[in-house]
């Protein structure tokens, strides 16, 4: 779990947020009490709709099934070697975060790292959070953005809208 309070934390991401974008992007962390691990849902709106939702139980349940695969799609799967299945388990994981299915737990550990990394290595990050935290924040300017035109063709559907917001926010014309 998040040490922090989740309190605290969205109380920095708002003071990072741009001004441009001040009220439109929202954070919100949803606990679900019932559930096994007590985590729930983390979610970044923007004007009142989910831009991206990052749920504990769909992540874990996907990961499952991407393992599942792994494990079957050998000719022979040691079911005791430790190694392999933490092997199998790390490149379930790395699928995930290439299709962008994302648990809570992946929320708090971007945050962790957008809250303590220096500027130009969020932006050179591969965490999707992370890129999506950077092009909202206040201390990423126009002359940066603009720099960043021509990568982010390349990037994810979720990137490149907030790009495309963050853009038409500030004033600036994208191709």
């Amino acid at each position: 779990m998040y040490s922090p309070k989740w309190s605290k934390a969205k109380k920095n991401l708002k003071s990072l947020t741009c001004e441009s974008l001040a009220g439109r992007v929202d954070y919100q962390v949803i606990n679900y009490r019932k559930a096994h691990d007590g985590l729930g849902r983390a979610v970044i709106t923007v004007d009142g709709k989910e831009l991206l939702s990052m749920c504990t139980i769909t992540a874990e349940r996907e990961e499952y099934e991407k393992e599942w695969t792994l494990r079957h799609s050998q000719e022979f799967y040691e079911f005791d070697d430790v190694d392999e299945n933490i092997w199998i388990q790390d490149i379930a994981h790395h699928l995930l975060k290439q299709e962008g299915i994302y648990g809570q737990y992946d929320f708090f550990e971007a945050l962790e790292s957008y809250f303590n990394a220096p500027i130009s290595e969020s932006l050179a990050s591969k965490n999707h959070i992370i890129r999506i935290l950077i092009l909202v924040d206040r201390r990423v300017g126009k002359r940066t953005l603009l720099k960043m035109e021509k990568r982010i063709v390349h990037e994810h559907e979720w990137i490149r809208n907030v790009y495309k917001l963050r853009c038409e926010a500030e004033g600036i014309l994208t191709v």
